[in-house]
């Protein structure tokens, strides 16, 4: 991925441009650029991909969660002028993409979620990640994914100096502790632009069960899974969850 970084006022983002739709990629709660790096290679050339980066270590305190994650987005899509697009999100990146959707339905041709929280998941938010503790640290990077290799020594190091900021790490509970008490199982019924679900067989933070959840909520949904894969099939299986994503994209044209 040869992309830069853009900073625009309060905003950082990458932008690969184009006349193509907007294609919105939102990241989970250790999430990084880097976990979109083939999807953003591969949709380049047709769609203008897009991924702001969440503010979700430096929100102020009182508004860590999704309620300030949700209003950044919003903020966000106007200051691009985006009319509409297709959105898609991981993990915590997932739940605030369907809280968009509910809230601005009007700008979202599409949703895919693939790990995504909003009716159950189980993560490191369930209590105060262990600073200094690297092994603790690379035990729970490695179980998002099937193949532990993925959580190559690189990504660790990422998520053992984020979670030994302190004030990153307080951060990084309020916004799981968000997550964990905003199930809205009750509100997605309502969410009616076609929407993809694509699930990992092996995914232990948000098991396949949740997917199937998901597909029987939201009306126009339709659900993949794919084997030997885990929490964020981007990133594990690219070749096959681009296909799969290609694929649904190019039905709605």
């Amino acid at each position: 991925m040869n992309q830069k970084v853009k900073s625009d006022g309060m905003f950082q983002y990458i932008e690969t441009g184009g006349d193509g739709e907007v294609l919105m990629l939102l990241h989970g709660l250790f999430g990084a650029l880097s976990n979109f790096t083939d999807l953003i290679d591969y949709f380049s050339k047709r769609y203008n991909v897009v991924v702001p980066i969440l503010p979700i270590y430096t929100l102020p305190r009182e508004e860590a969660g999704l309620g300030g994650l949700l209003e950044f987005t919003k903020r966000f899509v106007e200051f691009k002028e985006f009319r509409s697009m297709h959105v898609l999100g991981n993990s915590l990146g997932g739940h605030i993409a369907q809280l968009y959707a509910l809230d601005v339905p009007n700008k979202v041709k599409s949703l895919c979620l693939t790990g995504s929280s909003g009716l159950f998941e189980s993560g490191m938010g369930d209590g105060y990640p262990r600073r200094g503790d690297y092994d603790y640290i690379r035990a729970k990077t490695e179980v998002t994914f099937y193949n532990p290799a993925i959580a190559t020594k690189e990504l660790v190091d990422e998520v053992f100096e984020t979670v030994n900021d302190r004030n990153k790490a307080f951060n990084i509970v309020l916004t799981a502790r968000s997550a964990l008490q905003h199930n809205i199982e009750d509100q997605i019924t309502k969410i009616n632009c076609p929407t993809l679900l694509v699930w990992g067989n092996q995914d232990t933070i948000t098991p396949p069960f949740v997917g199937e959840k998901f597909k029987e909520l939201i009306p126009n949904a339709e659900l993949h899974f794919i084997d030997k894969c885990g929490h964020a099939p981007m990133m594990e299986v690219p070749n096959e969850f681009n296909e799969i994503l290609e694929t649904f994209l190019t039905s709605l044209d």
